[in-house]
């Protein structure tokens, strides 16, 4: 690995690291998300706890930032698995900033700016049966979890580089080990529908 790829890898955990969740609410609302609502420093919260347009321009963000990294690494002409370990280091830096103490949000909407890159018709299948599910069910993280399970075996049907299908999977699990509580709450019926 070249030095540039570390630098690159390295940027990527920074810029996944900045909490648009936590800064915007607070700039242009001033509210602190990790107060209100389910206390998740993510998009979905900032819809519950502010205005929809703070909660779109908090999504947009989220999603660049995935976005950026790879194109930057595209730009540089690196290969598969440094392209796919900078998307996944900048959505760890999401799920665990360094900025609020490794506390940050579940990384959907990150994860979708740097697979769009890396893989765009399976991220687009992807997003389409998280907008069929969340629709059905009003419930974003249902949504969430069927779009993060889907990816893996996208990318494999559309013969998707090795490097590519074991990043998907690693972030697969870190979305829904962060995802959780809100799997317990699906199970028994307590978790919050969209709007409510």
């Amino acid at each position: 690995m070249k030095m540039i790829d570390v630098w690159i890898i390295a940027l990527g955990y920074f810029a996944g690291s900045i909490p648009f969740a936590f800064l915007i609410p607070r700039c242009f609302a001033g509210v602190d998300v990790r107060n209100v609502g389910s206390g998740n420093i993510g998009a979905a919260n900032v819809f519950r706890a502010t205005r929809p347009l703070i909660g779109l321009a908090v999504f947009g963000l989220d999603v660049f930032k995935g976005c950026a990294i790879v194109l930057l690494a595209t730009r540089l002409g690196m290969d598969d698995p440094t392209r796919t370990a900078a998307g996944v280091v900048t959505i760890m830096g999401h799920i665990y900033p360094v900025w609020l103490r490794f506390r940050g949000g579940k990384g959907v909407a990150t994860a979708g700016g740097v697979f769009g890159v890396l893989s765009p018709i399976a991220t687009l299948a992807s997003v389409v049966i998280f907008l069929v599910v969340a629709w059905l069910t009003r419930y974003i993280s249902a949504g969430s979890i069927a779009a993060s399970l889907i990816l893996v075996p996208l990318l494999y049907v559309m013969a998707a580089p090795p490097s590519m299908m074991i990043g998907a999977s690693l972030v697969t699990v870190l979305i829904l080990y962060r995802h959780r509580g809100n799997l317990i709450r699906l199970s028994d019926g307590t978790e919050r529908r969209f709007g409510q």
